[in-house]
C-alpha cells in the first residue's frame, strides 16, 4: 500500500483538494471539509440541438420553453458545458468506403467527395475538432437517492419539452467530465505496464 503525502492546503496532489472519492452507476461521490458530509453528484447528459437553423417561431418558442423549464428547478444546479476531442479520420474512412461502393449513384458520390474535402479542413497538426458536450448536474446527500431520481426525471421532461434529448449520465459521461477539467481534454487510458525483463 502506498503512503499518501501528508494533506495540506498547497498539496501538489490533485486527490487531496478534490473530494471525489468514488464514480459509480453515474452518480460521483463526493466527501470533504467543505461539505455537509458525503453527497452524491449525478444529472443528465443533454445532446446538443442547434436551434439557429429552425424558423424564428420555433426559436422563439424553444427559448421560452427552456426559461419555463429553469424557473421550475427548486435547488442548486450547474451547467456544464465541454470540448471533446473527435477523430475526424474516422468519419473521413467510413466516407472513403461508402464512396468506393459500386452501388453509389454520381450525386451521392459528389456530396461524399464534398464532405471528404469539409474533412480534409478539419485536419492537421495545428487544428483540434471537438465535440461540445452539454450536462446538467446537481448534489445532494446520499439519504435523498429517491428524490434525485425523480430530479432526474424531471430534468429529463423538462428539456424533452422545449425539444432536447437528454438522459442520466453514465459513468464514462463522469470520467469524460473529469478528464476534460483536470486533464485538459486528454484522456487517459489504464492499461498493463509492460517492461523489459
Amino acid at each position: 500500500m502506498m503512503k499518501r503525502a501528508k494533506k495540506t492546503d498547497s498539496s501538489k496532489y490533485t486527490e487531496d483538494w478534490l473530494p471525489l472519492t468514488n464514480i459509480r452507476g453515474g452518480f460521483i461521490e463526493v466527501e470533504g471539509k467543505m461539505l455537509e458530509g458525503k453527497q452524491l453528484v449525478t444529472g443528465v447528459k443533454i445532446e446538443p440541438k442547434n436551434i439557429f437553423i429552425s424558423d424564428q417561431e420555433t426559436q422563439t418558442r424553444t427559448i421560452y420553453q427552456l426559461r419555463n423549464f429553469y424557473n421550475t428547478l427548486n435547488f442548486e444546479f450547474w451547467l456544464i458545458c465541454c470540448d471533446r476531442p473527435v477523430d475526424i479520420n474516422l468519419y473521413k474512412s467510413e466516407l472513403e468506403v461508402m464512396l468506393n461502393r459500386e452501388e453509389t449513384s454520381p450525386q451521392v458520390r459528389k456530396l461524399i467527395i464534398q464532405d471528404i474535402n469539409k474533412c480534409d479542413m478539419f485536419t492537421g497538426p495545428a487544428i483540434n475538432a471537438v465535440d461540445t458536450e452539454f450536462y446538467l448536474l446537481f448534489k445532494d446527500s446520499p439519504k435523498n437517492l429517491e428524490l434525485m431520481q425523480k430530479r432526474i426525471h424531471n430534468i429529463i421532461s423538462g428539456l424533452a419539452g422545449a425539444g432536447l434529448v437528454s438522459r442520466q449520465i453514465n459513468e464514462d459521461d463522469v470520467r469524460v467530465l473529469i478528464d476534460s477539467f483536470l486533464n485538459d481534454s486528454k484522456r487517459i487510458e489504464y492499461g498493463t505496464v509492460m517492461s523489459d525483463v
